[in-house]
């Protein structure tokens, strides 16, 4: 058994979700899962659980924030069986003509956190999706009428950064929006040889460092649920 994840390889469905927060992860099961779905980790409180979607089986599990949190639970969720992960989460925008609400779809995630590295001993390695998946959640994203972005993202190491202008070279060399988690799981997706995906919903445009514009909570939650509908069937596809 796995320290962190006080399950059984059983407990699991090969696909995973993994968002950040567990209030998410309850959320998700509650609202896209089939009835009859199970608690199958609460230790401390990073909230799992496991169901069906459409009749297949499929689980999510909360994961914390930071390449350092997620990776204790991606590496136990591989430990586990799970072969899909894909994360959902939120981001903020870089690139010129994001909206909030708008949907992105990861190609690549270039890790700004020093901890990724530590997993290929410091060689060259881009973090990259697969494929199959990106395909997939980009074509279910357009069918339910999202504003779709594909692209590379950042996965910092620093919610607070303090360097200044680093958001916009990042977004002068092409990357779409921020978060914290995409390039560990793409990292260790092409160490253990999974699948993995990483979809945001845009809940920030960022200016700089001092200055992001904050999506309201109701335009988050239609953002996040055509999101989630997206990650369920590509989940389960």
């Amino acid at each position: 058994m796995p320290i962190h994840l006080r399950a059984e390889p059983s407990d699991y469905a090969p696909a995973v979700l993994v968002p950040g927060d567990p209030r998410r992860a309850q959320y998700i099961a509650e609202t896209f899962f089939d009835p009859g779905y199970r608690l199958v980790n609460e230790e401390r409180g990073a909230l799992g659980f496991t169901g069906t979607y459409r009749g297949t089986p499929i689980s999510v599990q909360s994961v914390g924030m930071g390449c350092a949190s997620a990776g204790i639970y991606y590496n136990e969720l591989i430990q586990l069986g799970a072969t899909r992960i894909i994360r959902v989460g939120t981001a903020g925008g870089l690139a010129k003509g994001l909206r909030m609400a708008d949907t992105v779809v990861a190609i690549s995630a270039t890790a700004d956190d020093p901890v990724v590295g530590q997993l290929v001993n410091g060689e060259a390695h881009t973090p990259t999706a697969s494929y199959p998946l990106v395909e997939r959640a980009v074509q279910l994203a357009r069918e339910k009428g999202a504003r779709v972005h594909v692209g590379p993202i950042v996965s910092s190491g620093l919610f607070y950064d303090p360097r200044q202008g680093i958001m916009q070279r990042w977004a002068d060399r092409g990357h779409l929006a921020v978060e914290m988690e995409a390039a560990m799981l793409y990292t260790l997706g092409a160490i253990h040889a999974i699948e993995t995906l990483c979809l945001c919903t845009i809940s920030d445009l960022i200016t700089d460092e001092q200055n992001a514009e904050r999506i309201s909570d109701a335009d988050l939650k239609v953002g996040v649920d055509r999101m989630m509908e997206v990650a369920c069937e590509v989940a389960v596809g």
